[in-house]
């Protein structure tokens, strides 16, 4: 198996396509077409890190963070980034990296936190926009079925729990041929009308590469006519933060206690606690500041996140407890989620989870 074999299948789970603008996703340290000899699962890539992949014979790390996050302007060693890729470039270790694809993504990190606070009903908080295309093209009538199956097959046509979803209208289309064409119907230097169907099909973003394949490789006419549009439709299954709820209400403070226990927090920030039992609970793994508004629009009766500042604390209003667990904390259970994933999609194949401890915050 090579590298980008698993990156595929990781990509299965987490197309890179819905991750944020702002991240730098996707392989980067290594040659894609590199046999992979193991994988080594983390959170963060550092030294100790890339020496245990090395210890292990592991020549492929699945890492949620990038390790590279902005532009590497020289790799002299003179820092911890420059250090850690100098010597996985020099052992031929390469770097894979989920980060935002995998928050995105419903059965990803904030998925996993619901699953281990034992959350049910569970819903994506923030469903990210601009997720979802719409392609319009046109195709003579008896041409038709043959492209929207293409299409479905590519991954187009699914609203929810349907799929081979489309809308179709007849019509006339018309067209010249230049002298250099070679139409498929109609002759050079004559105005031909054709009977067609203006085909409607919606799609994810993260499929379009295929789609579009599908539609050229399948549309009978030399120059296929075609439009994309952006809606402003929401996927469900896709963005950031979830909500879900508890089986039993309970009294805040055995609810954070429980919080602290379950997710390995040595301290728990929160805002003030409310007089009433808890039973809806958001949670974002990470820095989730920006979700609070949301949390509350949701009914949340707590947001469980991280790296929340002094001010942001009152954004609370007394409508909601806010509760500040540790960034490393919210995301520490995705590298067993990765290797349960990829255990399961490549069984007897060298996996590990990594044994470094990679939290930078330390507690007195």
């Amino acid at each position: 198996m090579i590298i980008k074999e698993v990156t595929r299948i990781l990509e299965e789970l987490a197309p890179l396509a819905n991750a944020e603008d702002f991240d730098n996703v996707g392989l980067l340290v290594g040659n894609a077409d590199t046999k992979v000899s193991g994988i080594l699962v983390t959170l963060d890539t550092l030294e100790s890190v890339v020496d245990e992949a090395i210890a292990n014979d592991c020549n492929l790390i699945v890492s949620f963070h990038p390790i590279i996050f902005s532009g590497l302007k020289k790799l002299t060693g003179a820092s911890y980034v420059e250090r850690i890729v100098i010597k996985a470039i020099r052992h031929n270790i390469a770097i894979y990296s989920m980060h935002t694809a995998l928050d995105n993504c419903a059965q990803g990190v904030n998925a996993k936190i619901c699953e281990v606070l034992g959350l049910a009903d569970c819903k994506i908080l923030i469903p990210q926009k601009g997720s979802i295309k719409k392609l319009t093209t046109y195709v003579p009538i008896g041409d038709a079925q043959k492209l929207k199956n293409a299409l479905f097959e590519a991954g187009a046509g699914n609203i929810g729990n349907y799929s081979h979803c489309s809308f179709i209208v007849e019509g006339t289309g018309s067209y010249r041929a230049g002298q250099d064409a070679n139409p498929t119907k109609g002759k050079i230097g004559e105005t031909h009308h054709e009977e067609e169907v203006q085909i409607n099909i919606t799609y994810t973003k993260s499929v379009e590469p295929t789609v579009l394949q599908a539609l050229f490789q399948n549309h009978p006419y030399e120059e296929v006519a075609y439009e994309i549009v952006t809606l402003e439709n929401t996927d469900q299954n896709i963005g950031m933060g979830m909500i879900g709820e508890l089986h039993l209400p309970l009294d805040p403070l055995e609810f954070l206690e429980s919080v602290k226990e379950k997710m390995g927090a040595l301290g728990i920030r929160h805002s003030q606690l409310l007089g009433k039992k808890v039973k809806k609970i958001a949670v974002l793994g990470g820095s989730g500041a920006f979700a609070i508004s949301a949390a509350k629009a949701a009914g949340a009766d707590v947001f469980i996140t991280s790296d929340i500042k002094y001010h942001q604390f009152y954004q609370a209003e007394n409508k909601m407890i806010i509760a500040d667990i540790g960034h490393y904390e919210t995301e520490q259970f995705t590298k067993n989620l990765l290797v349960d994933y990829l255990t399961k999609k490549i069984p007897n194949f060298a996996i590990r989870l990594s044994e470094s401890k990679t939290n930078p915050v330390k507690y007195l």
